[in-house]
C-alpha cells in the first residue's frame, strides 16, 4: 500500500517542486494556506487541504484525518524582510510546534525546512566569518534576524519531540534556493558586487535538489534529530571560495580546508547520513529551460 506524505507549505515556490517529487513515491497531501479551489484536477497522487498552521486545533485535527505515514513541514514565511520581525516569529514558531507535536503524536517520521540562517550570516547587520569553513552542522548559531533565529527555534521543537515521542525528524538547512533557468545569483549585480553574497558565502542549491534530499530524508533510518545541509557543492562565482573569503574578510578562519571553489557549507554529513549529493550545478542550470509544476490541471 502506498504511503501518504502530508507537506505544509506546498504550494509556495519550493514546496510545489517538493510535492511534485514526492508525488512519484508516495500520494501526496499538499497544505497550504488556500486551497487553489474545487474546479481544478489535482495532478496524480496530490490532494489539497488548506489550514492555518498557527492554528493548533486545526492542524492536529488535519494530521489526524489524513492520517499520513510522514510529514514534511515546509510552510513558513521565508525571509525577514517582508513582514514585522514578530509576525515572522510567531507564525514560523508556532506553526512548527503544532505541526511536529501533532506528527510527533501520531508516531510519524518528519522532515522540516530549517535554513542556513540560523547560523546567523545572511541577515547580520555585519557580515562576518565563519568559526571554520567550510562549515559543519554543528556550527554555533548567531541569528540577529527574526526569520533565522525562528529556524533555531524550530530546531529546539524538533528535539522536544524526538525526546517526547520517540519519532525521528531531520531538519533541512537549505542555501539560497535558485530555480532551473532562473538563477539569480548569478545575475551581474551579485557576480560584480562581492557583499551581495557574503552573507552566505555565496552559496545557493538548486530547487530540484532541495526536493531531493527531502526525499532522502524521508528515507533516512535515524534516531532522534538530525540537522542536514541542502547546499550546491560549489559555491557561485567560479573562484577559489577560501581566495574570496579572504579577499572579502582580508583572513580566513583559523579552522580552514577548502579546495578550489568547494561551497562554504560542508556535505559531508547529508552523503553520510542520507546517502544524498546534490545532481546540479550552475553552469548548465542557471540556463536550463525546465517548466516549473503545477499540482493540477485547470
Amino acid at each position: 500500500m502506498t504511503e501518504t506524505v502530508l507537506v505544509t507549505g506546498g504550494l509556495g515556490r519550493s514546496g510545489r517542486w517538493i510535492v511534485d517529487r514526492l508525488a512519484e513515491e508516495y500520494e501526496v497531501v499538499c497544505v497550504d494556506l488556500d486551497h487553489p479551489g474545487f474546479e481544478i484536477e489535482p495532478a496524480p497522487n496530490v490532494d489539497f487541504q488548506a489550514a492555518d498552521l498557527a492554528d493548533r486545533g486545526a492542524v492536529f485535527d488535519l494530521i489526524g484525518a489524513v492520517d499520513p505515514e510522514k510529514v514534511v513541514h515546509w510552510g513558513a514565511i521565508p525571509a525577514p524582510e517582508r513582514h514585522p520581525g514578530g509576525t515572522v516569529f510567531e507564525n514560523n514558531v508556532l506553526g512548527t510546534y503544532n505541526v511536529l507535536t501533532a506528527a510527533g503524536r501520531e508516531g510519524l517520521t518528519i522532515v522540516q525546512a530549517s535554513s542556513e540562517s540560523a547560523y546567523g550570516f545572511p541577515f547580520a547587520s555585519e557580515p562576518f566569518l565563519p568559526d571554520e569553513l567550510p562549515i559543519t552542522e554543528a556550527h554555533a548559531f548567531y541569528p540577529e534576524d527574526a526569520y533565522g533565529v525562528s529556524k533555531v527555534v524550530a530546531e529546539d521543537v524538533a528535539g522536544m519531540v524526538t525526546r517526547r515521542y520517540d519519532v525521528s525528524v531531520t531538519s533541512i538547512r537549505p542555501s539560497w534556493i535558485q530555480y532551473p533557468g532562473e538563477y539569480a545569483c548569478r545575475e551581474p549585480d551579485n557576480l560584480d558586487d562581492l557583499a551581495e553574497g557574503a552573507g552566505n558565502f555565496w552559496s545557493y542549491v538548486d530547487v530540484r535538489d532541495v526536493a531531493e534530499v527531502v526525499a532522502a530524508a524521508l528515507e533516512a533510518d535515524h534516531a532522534g534529530h538530525e540537522a542536514v545541509h541542502g547546499v550546491a557543492a560549489e559555491n557561485y562565482l567560479d573562484r577559489s571560495t577560501e581566495e574570496v573569503v579572504e579577499n572579502f574578510f582580508g583572513e580566513l578562519p583559523a579552522d580552514s580546508a577548502i579546495d578550489g571553489d568547494d561551497g562554504a557549507l560542508s556535505l559531508a554529513k547529508a552523503e553520510s547520513l542520507l546517502g544524498w549529493r546534490p545532481d546540479h550545478a550552475w553552469p548548465e542550470a542557471s540556463d536550463e529551460r525546465v517548466e516549473p509544476p503545477t499540482l493540477y490541471t485547470e
